[in-house]
């Protein structure tokens, strides 16, 4: 029996790497910005930072991603009330696959925060540069670094960016295989429907979810997708999304994740005072007096 290989396909290589920084910046940084020849994405590891990319200006907090396409000019200074601890990878590649990331801004799931940490522990290795010098423009190899770090550094950025487009790629999918073929909403039974639309909204909980991006999503009608939902929930379908979020918050609130203003923004709140406003309204106390209420009851028990 005569074998024969099969020829793999790869979507993307990545063989050179401009910088790798993990660094917590002070409360007044402000970096006024530049632009290059080559991707960037920064990590928020903890805190929150205000962002410009281009014509935008975002704010990011623990756990998201902002991805900088080639000479695409961007800039960020530190906001909050604790000192942001940031991740900065900056890469070569001219792939059409990394087309993907362009103003792409993500929340990062628990698999992709671990690539991202294995990532910086053989970057460690790799590199005699310290990777808290965020001044630093040229990377040094480190002559005595462990066999084979360089390429499990190369492997893991490459499955972070593979990881991040494929599970986004899935959920879109997802979605769009939900639709009635023929584009009519009333082809699903109103129970599937809900079950569906409620799990997009839990899986998009950090997001900001209008009305028309959900009808659309999912091919029905607005006074349908209400009526479902009044029906159902006893609410209206972004009422329901709030109370997603509100929940969201007093898990982050009782775990101490991140301050009242981090949450806010985490969360998708346009604002502290819309967010907190929304959480009183919900839970009968301002987010403050709640993560003051949970204190004292850990108390108790300590």
């Amino acid at each position: 029996m005569a074998y024969e290989s099969t020829r793999l396909r790869r979507e993307f290589q990545i063989d050179e790497l401009v910088t790798v920084h993990y660094f917590e910046y002070p409360l007044s940084f402000v970096f006024h910005g530049e632009a290059h020849d080559f991707w960037e994405f920064l990590y928020v590891d903890r805190g929150s930072i205000r962002v410009t990319a281009g014509d935008r200006d975002l704010t990011l907090t623990a756990g998201q991603a902002i991805f900088h396409e080639p000479w695409e000019f961007h800039a960020f200074r530190s906001v909050g009330k604790r000192p942001p601890n940031l991740v900065v990878v900056s890469f070569r590649c001219d792939a059409p696959f990394l087309d993907f990331f362009r103003r792409a801004v993500l929340t990062l799931s628990e698999e992709e925060k671990d690539l991202i940490s294995r990532l910086l522990l053989d970057a460690a290795d790799c590199f005699s540069t310290p990777l808290n010098a965020p001044a630093v423009e040229k990377m040094e190899l480190n002559p005595e670094a462990p066999a084979g770090c360089a390429h499990t550094l190369l492997l893991y950025l490459e499955l972070f960016l593979l990881s991040a487009c494929r599970s986004r790629a899935q959920t879109r999918e997802t979605a769009r295989a939900l639709r009635p073929l023929d584009g009519k909403p009333g082809d699903m039974p109103p129970e599937e429907l809900l079950d569906e639309i409620v799990s997009y909204l839990e899986l998009h909980v950090t997001d900001c979810l209008s009305l028309p991006q959900i009808c659309s999503v999912f091919s029905i009608s607005r006074s349908r997708l209400e009526r479902i939902f009044h029906a159902e929930k006893g609410c209206g379908v972004i009422d329901y999304f709030i109370r997603l979020k509100i929940d969201r918050a007093k898990e982050l609130i009782r775990n101490d994740a991140m301050n009242i203003t981090e949450l806010s923004y985490h969360l998708g709140f346009g604002s502290p005072q819309y967010f907190s406003l929304r959480f009183k309204r919900a839970v009968g106390m301002s987010p403050r007096e709640f993560q003051l209420s949970v204190k004292d009851i850990a108390m108790q028990f300590s």
